[in-house]
This record gives structure tokens, C-alpha cells and sequence, in this order.
């Protein structure tokens, strides 16, 4: 049986963070938690949130999100949720401060540790209703989190898990291109190809889902036209709003599933939280393409080359060495080794990988002896 199920309300174009205060209004926040991270702050990003809010009851602000948001810190945030007797969460940041804000309200509105609500553990059937509403601003464009039903959260054991449910879905997000226009490059290159990544892997995954797969193979149409010139000039509001429009559609796209690209670099990202997970997915990507090409539902109905149609390539076959390319160009890193990552890691990354929900997805069934070979040529 397929789901399809698109629910969140977007507000999207240049300046729509004014509409912040009517949107809190209208799906019941009055006392707000931001949850965002000190980077965004000090870009002044919340005082615009703040202003946005005006009249609306003082927000309680939670600035310390991690990179790769923890347990630890749902901890802390979900204490400020409380003593601020807060209402609701507006998430302000990239996909770390939307997930960490995703954690927050279910862990704030429910009892026992975050994980009774991994995916992975059962956890999803743990979470109801009663989940705090989160409204989403993102600031970066790779995610998506603003319109995905799940978050990804680093346990006290140090695995990284999927937090999974309708309930999280955040009830608006407010994507305004304009809070993006300050993105440093290298940022801008790993968030988007983090959305390229979504892309591709949810239009691979074989769940039947024709509107997520047109969703998919138009965000990667304009990601693939304007991630470049998004990186090279960080001003220019074209290509700014076409990559926030690819990463909200990647999002909305891989409730089909992702796959061995995000069961490596979840798994990876769990062994070492200083990985960023854009980066990781764009040296995950060749291999794993490489691999699903012989997949009976990526080989029979042509999907690398419809792949390569969106991207303006001439056949599948060029897919991969294309996106091994534009993280070139983009001045990523191609290769694990250039991150500090060695063979000796790879058990526990294998292990990983093999547990994450995403393996799951994959239009291939991955062994250890595949995620292995995977590994080695994404050395």
C-alpha cells in the first residue's frame, strides 16, 4: 500500500518572514521557543525573526544547536520549552535547528528519552498529537527539514537515528530566500548538493509514488541550473530561490524513501558529529549510483536516464561522473580520505549503515560486502 500525504502550508517568496506572527496566530502559538544556533544569531537573522513577531508574547530563544544536533541538546532546549512556558517552536536556521526543534516538541510534550522515539526502536507509534507545533524558517537550502515528517537526531549512545511521524511535520514553513542571501559559499555548495542528494536517491527508491518522483525530477532540474551560480554569487536572488525551492522538494519528495547514500552518511555522521552531512552525501553519491544502476526498477524504467535528462546530460551513463564533477567545481571535498576518514572506520560504518532506516529504502538490497566496496571508492 503507497501513502502519499502532503500537508504542510508553505509560505514561500522573498520577505515572507513577515508573515511569522500571523502564521504563529493561526496554528495556536502565542509563547514561542526559536530554536536556532549561534551562527544564525549573529548574523542578525533573529532579530528579524523577533521583529517578525512583534506582538506576540516575548520568545524564549534557544541558541545553541550543534551541527549535528544531539540529545544533549534536546535536553537543554526542551528545559528552555519549559521554563519559558512555551506554546510552540519556530525552528530559525538550517536543517540541524529544524530537527533539534522537531526533538524539542516531541520530547517536550511526551515522557522518556528521545530514544523511545527513534524509528529505528519502535518509537514512531510512541509519538501522538499531543506534539508541540513546530513552524519552520529555513536559512539554508539542502535539508528540506521544513517540510519532512522526520528528524535527524544523535543519541546518548552516539547512534544517529530517524525521528519519524506525521506529528513532526512542522505545520508551516516560511521559506524566504532572502534569509539565504548571506550563505557563505562552501555552505552553499554542501547544503545544495545535500538537496541534489535528496533528489536523485527518492527519485531512485522503488516505492510507488508518481508525484513525489515529478517533484523530484523538477527540484533537481533547477538545483542542478543553480547551485553553482548560488555558490559563485551568493546576491544573486534567482538562483537563491530556485535552491530553496529544490531542497523544500526534495523533502517533500523522500517520504518515498532515500537509501545507501544517507544509510552511509548517517552512519558516518554518527561516528564523527564534525561531518557535514551535504558534503558527506556528495562523495556518497557516485558509488551509490554506480551500484543501483543494475536495481530492476532503476534499469527498467530508465530512471538514470531520466536523471540525466533533468540534469542535461546525454544517458545514464554520465550521471555519476557528473556528480563527481560538480562537487569538484564546487570546491568540496571528492574523497573520504580528504576528511580524515580511513579503513579501519569502516566496520562501524558498515555496522551503522546497515541499521539505518534508509538502507531499508534503497532500490538495491546493500550487504556489508557492498557498503565495503562502497567505502573504497568513495576513498
Amino acid at each position: 500500500m503507497s501513502l502519499i500525504n502532503y500537508v504542510t502550508q508553505i509560505q514561500f517568496d522573498f520577505g515572507a518572514i513577515r508573515l511569522l506572527k500571523d502564521e504563529c496566530e493561526r496554528v495556536g502559538i502565542s509563547r514561542p521557543l526559536i530554536v536556532t544556533d549561534k551562527g544564525v544569531r549573529a548574523a542578525g537573522i533573529i532579530d528579524s525573526v523577533i521583529d517578525a513577531l512583534a506582538g506576540v508574547a516575548p520568545a524564549t530563544i534557544y541558541d545553541g544547536t550543534p551541527p549535528n544536533p544531539n540529545e544533549a541538546a534536546v535536553r537543554e532546549a526542551v528545559a528552555a520549552y519549559r521554563a519559558g512556558e512555551c506554546d510552540g517552536v519556530v525552528a530559525v536556521g538550517g536543517g540541524s535547528a529544524i530537527d533539534l526543534a522537531k526533538g524539542v516538541a516531541v520530547c517536550a510534550t511526551h515522557e522518556g528519552p528521545l530514544q523511545r522515539f527513534a524509528v529505528i526502536e519502535g518509537g514512531a507509534a510512541n509519538i501522538t498529537a499531543k506534539t508541540a507545533p513546530v513552524i519552520a524558517v529555513p536559512t539554508t537550502a539542502g535539508t528540506g527539514s521544513e517540510v519532512g515528517r522526520g528528524a535527524i537526531l544523535i543519541l546518548d549512545d552516539g547512534r544517529k537515528v530517524g525521528v519519524i511521524s506525521p506529528y513532526v511535520v512542522p505545520r508551516v514553513a516560511i521559506c524566504d530566500p532572502e534569509l539565504t542571501l548571506g550563505l557563505p559559499p562552501v555552505l552553499t555548495a554542501a547544503t545544495g548538493m545535500d538537496a541534489i542528494a535528496h533528489c536523485m536517491e527518492t527519485f531512485l527508491a522503488p516505492a510507488f509514488n508518481p508525484p513525489a518522483d515529478g517533484i523530484a525530477l523538477d527540484g533537481l532540474w533547477r538545483a542542478w541550473r543553480h547551485i553553482e551560480r548560488a555558490t559563485r554569487d551568493g546576491g544573486d536572488r534567482v538562483a537563491r530561490l530556485n535552491m530553496m525551492s529544490a531542497s523544500m522538494q526534495g523533502a517533500l519528495a523522500f517520504q518515498k524513501g532515500l537509501g545507501c547514500v544517507h544509510s552511509l552518511s548517517h552512519s558516518l555522521g554518527g561516528f564523527n558529529p564534525r561531518l557535514h552531512h551535504g558534503t558527506l552525501n556528495a562523495i556518497f553519491l557516485p558509488a551509490v549510483l554506480r551500484f543501483n544502476e543494475q536495481a530492476p526498477s532503476v534499469r527498467d524504467e530508465g530512471k538514470l536516464n531520466r536523471l540525466a535528462t533533468a540534469m542535461g546530460l546525454g544517458s545514464g551513463a554520465e550521471v555519476a561522473p557528473a556528480v563527481r564533477a560538480m562537487t569538484e567545481r564546487l570546491g568540496l571535498p571528492t574523497g573520504l580520505a580528504q576528511l580524515g576518514v580511513n579503513a579501519e572506520m569502516f566496520p562501524e560504518i558498515i555496522k551503522g549503515a546497515l541499521k539505518d532506516h534508509s538502507h531499508k529504502t534503497n532500490p538495491r538490497e546493500a550487504s556489508a560486502d557492498d557498503y565495503r566496496a562502497m567505502l573504497e571508492s568513495s576513498m
